[in-house]
């Protein structure tokens, strides 16, 4: 009975060491005395205590800032920029066995390329071809974190961040051409009016009695104010005449 305990405290202290969980979002790398020897998938897994070796390993989408670089671009405007990257690892082995830390070394890359890609552009186009870069940028990390076993699924570029001179001067810009605008808008309505004013003046003096009525309309809207008023009217016929005589 007692070496029967002693047997089972024994398979005790050499299976529980070794009993290993690995959630649905994992991967377990088993080296085996330092050597790689398999992956284990998600569950209730046993290794070989003091003997082998298990690496957790994240196989989620995961996102990644990449810190504010200073760039110098392509017209000689320095600018600080940031991004995200989300990647995900897909091979598991290589990811533990071919860097020393695939998240640092990821990001440390990306920082890299940022800057090189960024800096090809000038200012305007970094602002307008935001997705053209990020494009680009992945492309160039993606190839090299491949043989990390590593996907690089998106890249987004987030603050462009300019020199104070260099906002204050796209301000003024902005300003002037914010008024430009405006004078076009205000010359186009004058016009409009003045054509509008032709026109009408132009049906007044075609339609008979068209004046007169005109004429009685602006009195009628003088009549409203308080103000005191002395109008004098002449008869159209008077006026003409008096018209005809000064020629």
């Amino acid at each position: 009975m007692i070496a029967l305990i002693i047997i089972l405290a024994i398979i005790l202290l050499i299976v529980i060491p070794g009993v290993r969980i690995i959630n649905q979002y994992e991967r377990g790398v088993v080296l085996r005395l330092g050597k790689f020897s398999r992956i284990l998938k998600p569950g209730f897994r046993i290794i070989i205590p003091y003997i082998d070796r298990m690496v957790k390993v994240d196989v989620r989408t995961t996102p990644m800032d990449i810190p504010k670089q200073e760039v110098i671009t392509r017209d000689n405007v320095t600018v600080n920029v940031d991004a995200i990257v989300y990647f995900r690892v897909l091979d598991a082995a290589k990811a533990v066995l071919e860097t020393t830390n695939y998240t640092y070394a990821t990001s440390t890359f990306a920082q890299t390329a940022l800057r090189d890609v960024t800096g090809n552009f000038d200012l305007d186009e970094i602002l307008s071809k935001r997705d053209e870069i990020s494009a680009q940028i992945r492309e160039i990390v993606d190839a090299q974190t491949d043989k990390w076993g590593i996907d690089i699924e998106n890249v987004k570029l987030q603050n462009i961040e300019l020199p104070a001179d260099m906002k204050r001067a796209m301000a003024k810009q902005a300003e002037a051409e914010r008024e430009r605008r405006a004078a076009i808008i205000s010359a186009e309505g004058e016009k409009s009016a003045a054509a509008a004013v032709s026109e009408a003046a132009r049906m007044l003096a075609q339609t008979p009695g068209g004046l007169n009525i005109r004429t009685l309309q602006t009195l009628e809207k003088i009549s409203t104010d308080p103000s005191q008023k002395t109008v004098i009217l002449l008869p159209s016929d008077l006026a003409d005449g008096f018209s005809k005589f000064a020629r």
